[in-house]
C-alpha cells in the first residue's frame, strides 16, 4: 500500500511540475527585468501562479458534465458583461475594457477566450453527425463567435478579439466542417482586408504598417519591434548572462516585462534559453492534444483540443510579435509576461483540460476511483 493518500496520486503532477518550471523561469526573468529586485513583478507573479494553480486544481475535480451543462449559461453571462463594458466600463489608455467592481477591475473579455471554446464545442457536440455539412452547422457557430468578437473589437482590443475568433474557428475546424469552407473564408477575408483596414483605429493601422516596415520609423512607431530584434539578436547563442541584459536594464526595450518579455529573456539567456522555453511549451501542447485524442466524448475532445490551441495561439502570436513576424497586438507570453489576466485565462484552460484528463482516467480505471 502506498503511503501517499490516493487523492494526491490522482493529481497531474507532471503537468504541474512543467508549469512550475516555466513559471519559475518567468519569475527569474521578471526579477532581472526589475533590475534585480523581487518587487513588484517577481513577487506578484509568483503569488498569482500559486493562486491560479490552486484554482486549476479545483477545476480539475469538477465533473465534465458540469462544464457541458453550463457552457451556454456561462457564455450568456460573459456576453452580458461585455455589453455592460460598453455601457458602464471604465476607460484606460484609450480602451474601454473593464468593469469596476470596487475591489477589482474585471475584464470580461479574458473569460470569453476559454468560454467561446466551451460554447462552440457544446453546440457541435449536440449537433447530429449527419448535419455537420449543412448550413445549420455553420451559422449558429458564427453567431456565437461573432457577437463577442465584435463587442471586444470595438473596445478596442484587437489582440483579444483575434484570440476569441481563433479559438472559435479552431473548434469549427476540428468539428469536421468542410475544408473548402475555411479556404473560401480565407480568400474572402484576404479580399476584404483593405476595406477592414480603413475601419481600424489610427494606432491599429500604424501597428500594421510598422509591422511591414519597422525601419521606416525606428524611433517612433517602429521602436518596439526594432529594440526587440536588437535584444534578441544581441543575446547570441548563450546570452549575455543573468542580470546582464542592457536593452531592458537601460530601458531601451519598452514593455520588457510584459508583451516583450521574451526579448528580455533572449538577451540574457540567448537562443539556448529560447529553445528551452519553446520546448517546455511544446510539452504542454503535447499533453493537451494527447488528452484530446484519448477521450471518446465528442464535447471533451473538442474542448481539450480547442483550449490547447488557445494556449498555442498565446505563445505563437507573442513570439511572432516580438520577432517582427506579426503586428504588435498586445498578446502576452503565458507564465512569462507580467500580469494576472493572461495567467488566469491560461490556467482556466489548463484546469478544464485536467478535468477531461481525470475523466479519461476514471473511464479507463473505474476500479481505482471511489
Amino acid at each position: 500500500m502506498s503511503i501517499i493518500p490516493q487523492p494526491l496520486t490522482q493529481f497531474p503532477w507532471r503537468v504541474l511540475a512543467l508549469l512550475l518550471a516555466i513559471a519559475m523561469f518567468g519569475t527569474l526573468v521578471l526579477y532581472s527585468a526589475a533590475g534585480g529586485s523581487i518587487f513588484p513583478w517577481a513577487t506578484n507573479q509568483a503569488v498569482r501562479f500559486c493562486v491560479f494553480s490552486g484554482m486549476a486544481l479545483v477545476l480539475s475535480r469538477i465533473p465534465l458534465e458540469i462544464f457541458a451543462r453550463f457552457a451556454f449559461p456561462a457564455y450568456a453571462g460573459v456576453l452580458i458583461a461585455l455589453f455592460l463594458v460598453e455601457l458602464i466600463g471604465g476607460v484606460a489608455g484609450g480602451s474601454q475594457r473593464w468593469i469596476n467592481l470596487g475591489f477589482m477591475q474585471l475584464q470580461p473579455s479574458e473569460f470569453m477566450k476559454p468560454i467561446i471554446v466551451l460554447a462552440v464545442a457544446r453546440f457541435y457536440a449536440r449537433l447530429p453527425v449527419g448535419e455537420i455539412r449543412s448550413w445549420n452547422a455553420i451559422w449558429p457557430a458564427l453567431v456565437l463567435i461573432g457577437l463577442p468578437w465584435a463587442l471586444v473589437l470595438v473596445q478596442p482590443d484587437l489582440g483579444t478579439a483575434t484570440m476569441i475568433l481563433a479559438g472559435g474557428v479552431t473548434v469549427m475546424f476540428l468539428a469536421g466542417l468542410p475544408l473548402r469552407l475555411f479556404i473560401g473564408s480565407g480568400l474572402t477575408l484576404a479580399a476584404i482586408v483593405p476595406v477592414a483596414f480603413s475601419f481600424l483605429h489610427d494606432y491599429q493601422q500604424k501597428r500594421v504598417l510598422i509591422f511591414m516596415a519597422p525601419e521606416s520609423d525606428p524611433l517612433g512607431a517602429g521602436y518596439h519591434i526594432s529594440q526587440s530584434k536588437i535584444a534578441i539578436g544581441s543575446g547570441g547563442i548563450w546570452g549575455k548572462g543573468f542580470l546582464q541584459g542592457s536593452q531592458s536594464h537601460l530601458d531601451y526595450l519598452p514593455e520588457g516585462h510584459t508583451d516583450f518579455v521574451f526579448a528580455t529573456m533572449a538577451e540574457e539567456w540567448g537562443m539556448a534559453g529560447g529553445l528551452l522555453l519553446i520546448g517546455a511549451f511544446m510539452l504542454l501542447f503535447r499533453w493537451g492534444l494527447r488528452v484530446a485524442m484519448r477521450t471518446s466524448d465528442r464535447f471533451a475532445r473538442l474542448v481539450a483540443a480547442g483550449l490547447t490551441t488557445t494556449i498555442f495561439f498565446y505563445v505563437a502570436i507573442n513570439l511572432m510579435m516580438v520577432m517582427g513576424l506579426a503586428p504588435v497586438v498586445g498578446i502576452p507570453l503565458p507564465f512569462m509576461s507580467y500580469g494576472g489576466s493572461s495567467m488566469l485565462t491560461v490556467m482556466l484552460c489548463v484546469g478544464i483540460i485536467m478535468a477531461i484528463d481525470r475523466s479519461n482516467s476514471r473511464a479507463s480505471n473505474p476500479g481505482n476511483w471511489g
